[in-house]
């Protein structure tokens, strides 16, 4: 499975054979400068205040945060010109997919770092890269479901939905209650990915992208029960489901405009901004009618990487056994209203108690586009879809721009 994405990499793995390695260093002072390179914007005020923690905890090491705009192609960029930074965080995806595959990552495999993380979490690093080395921490989680207001379920009498069929019946009675069922914001095409995401993993699962990539199955019939309900799902939006983005639809959901949200963990923050009253409930979208199939959408949204070119590996650590040290991972979930990698850490917001038992329980399936390679362009093509609605066409494009990726990648 490794091979699958080798070949495209051949140039820049020469390259970083070649070229003289680069890294953090000493200054005239004797303080080991190490940058720390992530990819989340809303996250660095976050990883800003950790970072000062630890630079006046470790007087002899000085870490400094980059993140810049459109990191993921900086980044990329960066590495084509051998100039990698020491510590990298990015989420578990087909980007840092290839950039394992390309071997500039410290083999992690068995380290100390990885002794208090749950193994299903580092297992999701391994199964998107299809490499049997561990070479990142994952350090924080997020999830996809359905966001709901307690109030207004309250108010309708309704109950939490287990399965496809009591979603559909609870879509159904907010309706005829004249409340709009979901907040669709489909003015973004990445968000018309989130159902999609949601109902691949629980319908599907990520084993079907392991044999898609041996060339064993196809979008065509693996993808037709997904697609159909997500077509569904469009009947119980709001009229102007192409009209709205991300942010209207976090402003309209804050003011209590909709029953439902189909939605990230990574939009509370930004609805509380809108009302911080609100009385929020969260549980995982039931794809299935089969209550035990059901499971909860979550993926690791960022890891922590080293480059094997740093010139200090050991420092580097400190610092990210400092970053999952109980007492920062707790400070930094509760902030970004994530989930820990860490053992003993919980989320404890109310608004996301209803998620808790499917990550003890290991109900949890990871974000199906973390395994699609970026060129295959899948929100457009869902977006478009969920406009033409022709679903064999929508599946078939699917297959066909996996296809033209994967010939480029073995040429």
């Amino acid at each position: 499975m490794r091979k699958w994405g080798s070949a495209c990499l051949a140039g820049l793995l020469i390259i970083l054979t070649l070229a003289a390695c680069s890294g953090g260093s000493n200054n005239a002072s004797g303080v080991v400068e190490l940058e720390f390179f992530q990819n989340k914007p809303e996250a660095k005020g976050s990883f800003d205040k950790l970072v000062a923690k630890f630079n006046e905890q470790h007087p002899n090491i000085h870490v400094s945060q980059v993140n810049p705009p459109d990191a993921e192609t900086v980044l990329k960029t960066r590495v084509v010109k051998d100039d990698i930074p020491d510590i990298i965080g990015l989420g578990a995806t087909d980007t840092y997919s290839l950039l394992a595959q390309s071997e500039i990552f410290l083999n992690l495999t068995n380290d100390p770092l990885l002794q208090n993380i749950d193994p299903k979490y580092v297992q999701m690093l391994t199964d998107v890269t299809g490499m049997q080395e561990v070479t990142g921490v994952p350090f924080a989680l997020n999830a996809s479901g359905v966001i709901y207001n307690k109030d207004i379920f309250q108010k309708l009498g309704l109950s939490v939905p287990k399965t496809w069929d009591e979603l559909i019946a609870t879509a159904k009675k907010a309706k005829e209650a004249d409340v709009i069922p979901f907040y669709f914001t489909y003015k973004d095409d990445w968000q018309t990915n989130l159902p999609f995401n949601d109902m691949g993993g629980t319908l599907v699962g990520i084993d079907f992208y392991k044999e898609r990539r041996e060339n064993k199955t196809t979008f065509q019939s693996a993808y037709q029960e997904v697609a159909k309900k997500q077509l569904e799902l469009l009947n119980y939006g709001h009229g102007d489901n192409f009209g709205k983005n991300y942010a209207d639809g976090n402003r309209a959901f804050g003011n209590g405009e909709s029953a439902m949200y189909i939605q990230g963990s990574w939009a509370i923050s930004e609805i509380r901004k809108v009302n911080p009253d609100i009385n929020l409930g969260f549980f995982p979208l039931p794809g299935s009618n089969d209550e035990a199939q059901n499971k909860l959408t979550a993926g690791v949204d960022t890891l922590l990487a080293i480059s094997n070119q740093t010139e200090h590996p050991e420092e580097a650590k400190q610092f990210i056994a400092f970053l999952l040290q109980p007492e920062n991972s707790q400070q930094y979930i509760d902030e970004q209203n994530l989930f820990s990698s860490v053992d003993g850490v919980q989320q404890k917001d109310e608004s996301v108690s209803g998620l808790l038992p499917y990550f003890e329980q290991g109900k949890i399936v990871d974000f199906v586009d973390h395994y699609i390679p970026s060129a295959v362009q899948l929100n457009p093509t869902v977006q478009a879809f969920l406009q033409n609605k022709d679903i064999n066409a929508f599946l078939g494009t699917l297959d066909k721009e996996w296809d033209k990726v994967a010939a480029r990648r073995a040429s």
